[in-house]
């Protein structure tokens, strides 16, 4: 039967990281104003979207954008959801 080799053993200094280190951007928080807008963008969408089944039939540009009501919505909602993102 033949013999095993002999592993090396594994070299008591560590392995030194050849990367440089980069320093993170240090960023404060949000301005207030800004998450004002965040958040009325995302009421807004929400209002559009019921008032669009509560009276939508009575309000004459809503009646001439007929199913993009839904678009208009749910876009200044989505808005909304992309600027929480950016939120600090």
């Amino acid at each position: 039967m033949p013999k095993s080799k002999v592993r090396k053993k594994d070299s008591p200094t560590p392995v030194t990281d050849r990367r440089t280190p980069v320093k993170a951007k240090v960023v404060g928080p949000s301005h207030p104003i800004y998450v004002i807008v965040m958040l009325g963008m995302m009421v807004i969408g929400l209002l559009w979207l019921v008032i669009n089944y509560i009276a939508g039939d009575k309000i004459p540009f809503m009646v001439d954008l007929g199913g993009w009501n839904f678009a208009v919505g749910f876009a200044f909602m989505i808005v909304g959801l992309l600027m929480t993102m950016r939120w600090r």
